[in-house]
């Protein structure tokens, strides 16, 4: 049953995961490996010419789609988090721009355009449109439209993913449809009818989308549904951050390892993305790395999945909560389950947070480092501020950040979208933002 906005969402808090176990242990337990997140990144690493002929913004990276790593002053950082320079020493911040992703503005960048380009590459492959060994830009030609023209990409969406599958699709010349569910923003909407995608709107939630259709795509031989709940090929799209991220810390000289800890905040909505990336990092890192999930007050479907672990399939709204929230990349009310398996003795925890909090957030992420992101993406910002605060973090530093690691460690925020925000919509964020900003202090 979907909410009705007329329940109380409960109180933000902290929540570490009783069952939490040593990173080697539990990767030896999945049939998944690292080897399948290389492959992964190889994969897009061939496809890079072909999105160099498709979106020429991509020609300074050489076709490959990645954000900056932003260290962050400390004196900024303690203004961010609310803490007092008279507290002992925490460690550096460092935000992931994620927001700023060419393409697609937001983490959906990684994952949805993976999947629609290892498709493309099956397709591709099965047609004789190219070997292994081709230049892959040989896809942007007619005879490979022809091709692609003839067979569906869909998706079920809040709204992030769903740009990033229709844009993608769209430009292949494959035909594109986004079931949106009733959260998504407008300005997301027409984005994806600008690049000539289908967009069914529903008046259900995120879930009722995605199942509408991944009905319609079972109807249809020549259909590709993205199963953001289910996919496997999307979840390593989105592990492959975890190798870049590797590479960017070595760049700045920032030492992960038992000593130097490194704490991970990843906005969660039904949890694909933010569980690709954590599995990739545990994968790199095993036990320095620590992943933290973050959900809003009323729609934390993930932290309701990990309480209940007998019960696949429970709701937020099972758990008294009515998925109403301005964060509408996070408004699900129910777990992918492939994510859940995956993460179950991975993550550290699940913080919550209320809207008032994220837009304070966002709007002092704009104000202190002119940064532009969603109030989805904001959510991540709570994530140190309550492990560094909270009763129950101050216990799990205790014991995974002994002695003097914490002065050591190194905390990323993860900001998830915002790239592509009108400036209009923008503005009434920011407002609102200072708003709850003057309230709180």
């Amino acid at each position: 049953m979907q909410g009705n906005g007329s329940r109380t969402a409960p109180m933000a808090e902290l929540w570490v995961n009783p069952d939490l176990r040593p990173a080697a242990d539990t990767l030896t337990r999945t049939d998944i490996r690292l080897a399948d997140v290389e492959d992964a990144e190889a994969r897009l690493a061939r496809f890079a010419p072909l999105l160099v002929r498709l979106f020429p913004e991509l020609r300074a990276a050489d076709g490959i789609i990645e954000s900056a790593l932003l260290p962050v002053a400390q004196a900024d950082a303690d203004k961010l988090l609310g803490l007092s320079s008279a507290q002992d020493a925490w460690g550096r911040l460092l935000i992931k721009a994620d927001h700023d992703l060419p393409v697609a503005g937001s983490i959906k960048a990684r994952g949805g355009i993976y999947e629609v380009l290892a498709h493309t590459e099956a397709l591709a492959l099965q047609h004789g449109l190219l070997t292994p060994d081709d230049d892959y830009a040989v896809l942007a030609e007619a005879t490979a439209r022809r091709v692609f023209e003839q067979h569906t990409v869909s998706v079920g969406s809040t709204g992030n993913l769903g740009m990033s599958i229709g844009i993608m699709a769209a430009a292949l010349g494959y035909r594109a449809t986004v079931h949106m569910s009733a959260e998504a923003k407008q300005w997301k909407k027409d984005k994806l009818r600008g690049h000539g995608v289908q967009v069914i709107e529903h008046a259900g939630d995120y879930a009722a989308a995605v199942h509408t259709g991944r009905e319609d795509a079972a109807t249809d031989p020549r259909a590709h549904f993205v199963d953001d709940e289910r996919s496997l090929t999307l979840f390593l799209g989105y592990s492959v951050a975890a190798l870049r991220l590797r590479d960017q810390l070595r760049a700045l000289g920032i030492t992960v390892d038992a000593r130097h800890p490194l704490f991970v905040y990843l906005p969660c909505g039904v949890g694909g993305a933010p569980a690709g990336i954590a599995f990739g990092l545990k994968q790199v890192f095993g036990d320095a790395v620590h992943c933290w999930f973050l959900e809003p007050t009323a729609a934390a479907c993930f932290l309701t999945r990990m309480r209940h672990p007998d019960r696949p399939g429970i709701s937020v709204y099972d758990a008294g909560m009515d998925n109403v929230t301005e964060a509408d990349g996070l408004a699900v009310p129910v777990a992918s389950e492939l994510a859940y398996a995956q993460m179950r003795h991975l993550i550290a925890g699940v913080a919550t947070t209320a809207d008032a909090t994220l837009f304070a957030d966002l709007a002092a992420l704009h104000d202190t480092l002119g940064l532009q992101v969603e109030p989805s993406a904001a959510s991540a910002l709570s994530g140190p501020r309550m492990l560094l605060s909270d009763p129950a973090g101050a216990a799990y530093l205790r014991t995974h950040a002994p002695d003097d690691y914490l002065a050591r460690s190194t905390h990323i925020v993860w900001s998830t979208g915002g790239r592509f925000v009108p400036a209009q919509e923008f503005e009434g964020f920011l407002a609102r933002g200072r708003a709850e900003d003057r309230a709180r202090a």
